[in-house]
């Protein structure tokens, strides 16, 4: 009897482990005001240039969404760049391909990557910004 208890708590346990919401970081799309908002708050953020029609920028996407589930990004801010609609973004940033990825803590720009697919490249990336 004591062991159907003990299996029923861990059961119980694992399952409320399992329903709990993964905290992930925040989306927006690009603004200049929503980058300088949070470079001026000291936020860790990603700059995702992005294309639907781009097959690296569909790659990375989900390796991002992944990644990004982590408890330690809980505070990075992801601003998703359109490249064929932000051409003043662009300028901007100096980026001239899609799949741009361009990470900051607050004002300091720590890294840059173009086509990176790689999930160990880009979480090396984000991990810069902890």
């Amino acid at each position: 009897m004591t062991q159907i208890r003990a299996l029923f708590a861990g059961l119980v346990a694992l399952f409320l482990v399992a329903a709990s919401p993964a905290s992930a970081a925040e989306v927006q799309p690009y603004s200049p005001e929503a980058l300088a908002e949070a470079q001026s708050a000291g936020k860790p953020i990603l700059v995702d240039v992005y294309a639907a029609w781009c097959p690296t920028c569909r790659a990375q996407k989900p390796i991002i969404e992944e990644l990004t589930q982590q408890p330690k990004y809980e505070k990075l801010l992801i601003l998703r760049a359109d490249f064929d609609k932000d051409k003043d973004v662009l300028k901007a940033l100096n980026v001239r391909s899609q799949s741009t990825l361009i990470v900051f803590k607050g004002k300091d720009e720590l890294v840059r990557s173009v086509g990176s697919t790689s999930p160990v490249a880009i979480e090396g990336m984000l991990d810069l910004t902890l």
